[in-house]
């Protein structure tokens, strides 16, 4: 069974923001969680709940370049029916990077929220989880990014959007709090 919009509203009133673009972000969260019927559903509306996933090791954090918007970000996307947000992030970051990750021992860990502005009118309610990538280079299947690579942490932050900015700092912490 997916996340309901209880468990989701839950998730987002627990989660402490750690800049004023990530409050922002949870203030409207909780707006549009109060409206939608189907938050996961891609195809109830325009908004709609999305799940990423900032892989973390050794080698610092692995970013693929978008196919539409030719940006350095964090593997993510749509969240599929009868999934959980954390299960999708999984998934989307398997599918996108070709790389096994795991959440970590302790179990999934939220680690950010963003609202940005998506392809197609879309508007994106993005959860982002922390896993753990292993060594290993990223090898993305035919049909997604081929463009996917560990990147140390000061470059990731130069190459990052602003949301993704405030949150590499906050995966970083968290993945040095598992170990």
């Amino acid at each position: 069974m997916g996340a309901t919009t209880v468990d989701l509203r839950a998730l987002v009133e627990e989660h402490e923001p750690a800049s004023p673009r990530e409050a922002a972000a949870r203030e409207r969260f909780l707006a549009e969680l109060a409206r939608l019927d189907e938050p996961c559903d891609e195809h109830a509306g325009p908004t709609h709940v999305t799940a990423s996933a900032i892989v973390v090791g050794r080698r610092g954090t692995v970013l693929h370049r978008h196919k539409r918007l030719g940006l350095w970000m964090q593997p993510g996307g749509h969240i599929d029916a009868g999934e959980t947000p954390p299960v999708a992030a999984r998934r989307e970051a398997t599918e996108e990077l070709g790389l096994a990750v795991e959440h970590p021992g302790s179990g999934p860990r939220l680690v950010h929220l963003d609202v940005h502005e998506a392809a197609l009118g879309h508007t994106h309610l993005d959860l982002r989880y922390l896993l753990f990538g292993p060594d290993d280079d990223p090898h993305p299947p035919p049909g997604e990014s081929p463009d996917a690579r560990w990147f140390g942490w000061d470059e990731a932050m130069v190459l990052a959007d602003a949301a993704l900015v405030d949150a590499l700092p906050l995966a970083r912490a968290a993945a040095e709090e598992q170990r």
